[in-house]
């Protein structure tokens, strides 16, 4: 399996190449369902949820073991497991809750594909949520278990994820997700990262912004690395949301025994705000397309009238080169080197004729440019 860097919040300073483009796969030869951890990961919390109608009830730092009985009862329980710990808790889990060997797989061993999966009487959803920070975004994966009253939730690391509303409406009794099963669940969750996207969009259209007004003032060498960047980071993001989309279009589009019709309108929703975010995340990656061509073009730009100060510089000194260069010859038939007046008269030449060149370069108009670089 191959090994990818740190991809967490308190270990990322900023956002790199191999933190977005990273992925995995397993040796060739290699058992189905095996599960590779790292030595140091997170240890496995279990966070849980139960409710009803009636009333709600929050259960933190569970075991394995703790969780079965849960998975009985009439009320709807979300399981919530932050941190993929060690291979022996995953095992354990898998029995409680009766996980197959390759849905075990594709939840431990991150990052997979976006994508939904039917495994008999539970329904595996993978998904990858975006989060924002201070130099960027991190990008973690999020698997969705969906059985008939419970849904099962794996995340990466327990520090930090766009949730935090949805528990709080369940404990609140806010809106009607406590009268619904746990398919509408799966779905307020999903909805949730998908909603996640653009705040992280919205930091880039800023990003965006910046960078052209910079190019357009200033253009230096550094802006072209932070427009890579940005192009490499919406690449990432596109990478990320567009097999979500499939993967809610084949629940939408074919009937599942665990989603009902009424969640399936609800999916709808979920899924015209996915393409509008692709179809942000396409434009955003035309304007930095289109930033970079202006770039080019201001740095050409920028070149050519350094160039025409030269070009004008030296035509203006080339005549009075020539004239310094004429009476500097060594040759003793030259009378007016005799007059008194000659180095006073030839100097006043060379400044005459410097300045008519000045102003004849003026009245053609090759000195306004240099006076409207700036762009209002």
């Amino acid at each position: 399996m191959k090994k990818h860097p740190p991809r967490y919040p308190d270990q990322l300073t900023e956002i790199t190449e191999e933190d977005l483009f990273d992925y995995t796969y397993h040796l060739p030869g290699s058992l189905p369902g095996t599960l590779i951890i790292e030595a140091d990961a997170t240890p496995v919390q279990i966070n849980l949820i139960d409710y009803d109608s009636i009333e709600a009830s929050e259960l933190s730092d569970l075991t394995p073991k703790d969780c079965q009985p849960y998975l009985d009862m009439n009320s709807i329980s979300w399981f919530d497991i932050a941190g993929l710990g060690n291979e022996h808790k995953w095992q354990e889990l898998g029995r409680v809750f009766n996980l197959h060997p390759l849905l075990l797989e594709d939840i431990v061993n991150v990052p997979q594909r976006p994508k939904t999966d039917d495994y008999d009487d539970q329904l595996l959803i993978i998904t990858q949520m975006v989060l924002p920070k201070k130099k960027g975004f991190y990008i973690e994966q999020v698997s969705l278990i969906l059985s008939k009253n419970y849904l099962l939730t794996v995340q990466e690391e327990p520090e930090k994820d766009c949730f935090d509303n949805i528990r709080d409406r369940i404990i609140k009794s806010r809106g009607n997700i406590r009268q619904r099963g746990a398919d509408y669940l799966a779905y307020a969750l999903w909805d949730a990262i998908i909603d996640g996207y653009f705040p992280v969009l919205e930091a880039c259209e800023d990003r965006i912004e910046d960078l052209e007004e910079v190019i357009l003032n200033n253009p230096n060498r550094g802006i072209l690395k932070q427009i890579y960047k940005i192009k490499r980071q919406l690449l990432a993001l596109r990478r990320s949301i567009w097999p979500q989309r499939n993967a809610l279009h084949t629940l939408i589009r074919d009937e599942h025994p665990l989603i009902t019709k009424e969640v399936q309108v609800y999916l709808r929703d979920c899924y015209d705000h996915i393409v509008e975010i692709i179809e942000i995340i396409e434009i955003y990656r035309e304007l930095v397309s289109s930033l970079l061509d202006v770039y080019v073009s201001a740095m050409g730009n920028k070149l050519n009238e350094i160039m025409k100060v030269l070009t004008v510089i030296s035509t203006i000194f080339i005549p009075l080169t020539f004239i310094a260069g004429v009476y500097g010859m060594n040759f003793e038939n030259m009378p007016e080197l005799k007059w008194q007046y000659a180095y006073f008269v030839c100097l006043a030449c060379m400044l005459g004729l410097g300045v008519g060149l000045l102003l004849l370069f003026w009245q053609r108009g090759w000195f306004k440019t240099f006076t409207t670089l700036d762009v209002d």
